[in-house]
């Protein structure tokens, strides 16, 4: 006689499974990489599919060096990285005649300035950086310590990824031999 277990014979209670639609800030950037991902694949667009595959691989790797996960200004930092190294790959290929390997670097760049935010219009570099220069905190500072306090300011005020940090670099400047 054979013996079947209990739990075999009792009607399997089908559950729904939890689903959290709610994506944290620092995950929001990620999740939409992925779907990126996603998307270009079932679209067999290999262009598309292999950039962000590999900004996602930086981005795991940086995951793995930090001890919590990278915030969501950390993986644009990467993607402003990845589409001016491809920017600049461009660039070479143009000056040594290789239109056909200059057209797939912009086009790669092209997918990733697609995925970044708009950058702070320099009106509102401006803004910020005169709030910064009226500040307590740069009264009696001259030369590079006053730089140093200047973009410390702006960038507590803005956050990293929002704006050209070249552009900040020199606008600053700018202001500092003013005064």
């Amino acid at each position: 006689m054979l013996r079947t277990p209990l739990r075999l014979l009792r009607p399997r209670l089908v559950q729904p499974r939890f689903y959290s639609t709610e994506v944290h800030s620092s995950d929001d950037i990620r999740v939409r990489l992925m779907s990126e991902v996603k998307s270009a694949l079932k679209s067999k667009d290999t262009v598309k599919s292999t950039t962000l595959r590999s900004v996602l691989s930086e981005v795991y790797a940086a995951d793995k060096s930090a001890s919590p996960k990278i915030s969501s200004a950390s993986i644009i930092a990467i993607l402003r990285k990845a589409a001016a190294r491809r920017a600049d790959a461009a660039a070479q290929y143009t000056a040594a005649s290789r239109p056909d390997l200059a057209e797939t670097e912009i086009r790669e760049a092209a997918v990733l300035g697609a995925l970044l935010p708009p950058l702070l219009p320099e009106a509102d570099v401006d803004v910020v950086l005169a709030e910064v220069m009226k500040s307590d905190e740069m009264k009696g500072v001259e030369g590079k310590r006053a730089l140093g306090i200047m973009l410390k300011g702006f960038y507590a005020r803005v956050e990293k990824g929002n704006a050209d940090s070249g552009l900040v670099k020199r606008k600053a400047e700018a202001l500092l031999a003013q005064s």
